[in-house]
């Protein structure tokens, strides 16, 4: 991000329209796409997570974005 965004205190007249800078949803999806991220658990929770993975027999990551999945899509509009 080369450009500077710059911000004023110049007021809008009333009605006076925004230009639509974001694009669609559609175009900021990418589908079965994963992110890499850093997270910070508590030790506890990481704990159980690696302990019921290792019984699985599956990563303990995968385990976690399973459950983000399903709580985004439970609450998802």
């Amino acid at each position: 991000m080369s450009k500077k965004t710059i911000y004023t205190d110049e007021p809008l007249a009333m009605g006076e329209r925004v230009a639509d800078f974001l694009p669609p949803p559609s175009e900021l999806v990418k589908r079965d796409a994963t992110v890499k991220i850093t997270l910070e658990l508590t030790q506890s929770s990481l704990n159980f997570f690696k302990e019921q993975a290792q019984r699985e027999r599956v990563s303990y990551q995968r385990m976690l974005r399973n459950l983000i999945d399903a709580y985004a899509k439970q609450h998802s509009v």
